[in-house]
């Protein structure tokens, strides 16, 4: 499932609090683990000894890179690393396209702080701009059991949500973990009698048919298990944290956009609410269509 994973440090407490987890899922898929330092061109890093110019960023990458590498291989994890000087999320996403990556694993905020973390962050733009699922792991909360015992797949019916299903029933077959099917109806609209509304008992109907096809397909590959819901909350991301909540879900996944058809689907939107605001890890399935006004050169900038 996993046989090249991609961990970008910083050596942030956000990174150094997820790292034996991240640790526990390469050595689950026995994958090479291949750490990458980005040296940000965006600061002035370098400085002068005598006729020598020393990129001070570049150095500390090295040392930081070689040290994380180290503490994995003590595990009996194999390892490759780099450090790259560009942007942070172009060498980012270059690198996992370059180099195969089946995964990259980050934590939800690192240096920034958790409230400011996703306006323009690392991890936004990386989950906005790379063709490779993402991983994100809350360095405040409770670290988790791999392999998941359990995957949320919040579902729309929209293409998105099917191609972040299908990666979800790859990795519940991979992982023997319990696969959970939620449609969620955002009742905010509806006020208090909601459910004595025409309206309302279309959506709910809907909302049936969506999560019903959605575990008619899982069901195609053998997979056992499954289990559906219809879930009402105040918004969606509300009703997906209260289900991931209630059922002690491992792992929510997600595309990165549904039926708006958003290219930038993460700025507003289910996913980023509940990249925000989950205690859960959330891994966040790319869109084929997801590079786009200008993207694609992103995706794969150094």
């Amino acid at each position: 499932m996993f046989d090249r994973l991609l961990f970008p440090t910083d050596g942030s407490d956000g990174v150094e609090a997820v790292f034996d987890q991240v640790l526990a899922i390469a050595a689950h898929h026995g994958a090479t683990l291949h750490v990458l330092h980005v040296a940000d061109t965006s600061h002035d890093s370098v400085t002068r000894i005598g006729d020598d110019v020393i990129d001070v960023f570049e150095q500390e990458g090295e040392t930081l890179v070689a040290d994380t590498a180290a503490r994995a291989e003590e595990r009996g994890i194999e390892t490759e690393t780099a450090v790259i000087q560009g942007g942070v999320p172009k060498t980012i996403t270059g690198y996992a396209a370059r180099e195969g990556i089946d995964c990259i694993v980050m934590p939800t905020h690192g240096r920034t702080g958790l409230e400011e973390f996703f306006l323009g962050s690392t991890t936004e733009r990386v989950s906005r701009l790379t063709t490779v699922p993402v991983l994100t792991l809350r360095p405040d909360g409770q670290p988790i059991s791999y392999p998941f015992e359990s995957l949320l797949v919040p579902t729309d019916g929209s293409d998105p949500a099917t191609r972040s299903l299908k990666f979800a029933v790859d990795l519940a077959n991979d992982t023997d973990g319990t696969l959970h099917l939620l449609s969620a109806v955002d009742v905010s609209v509806f006020g208090g009698s909601s459910r004595s509304l025409p309206h309302f008992d279309s959506l709910e109907t809907e909302a049936t048919e969506v999560v019903d096809n959605a575990a008619d397909l899982a069901a195609t590959t053998g997979i056992e298990g499954i289990q559906t819901a219809v879930e009402h909350g105040s918004s969606v991301p509300a009703a997906i944290r209260s289900y991931a909540t209630e059922h002690d879900i491992g792992c929510i996944v997600m595309g990165t956009h549904g039926r708006t058809g958003l290219s930038r689907y993460l700025i507003g939107s289910v996913t980023e609410a509940v990249l925000r605001s989950s205690e859960h890890p959330v891994l966040v399935v790319p869109s084929k269509t997801n590079k786009s006004e200008g993207d694609a050169d992103d995706a794969t900038a150094d």
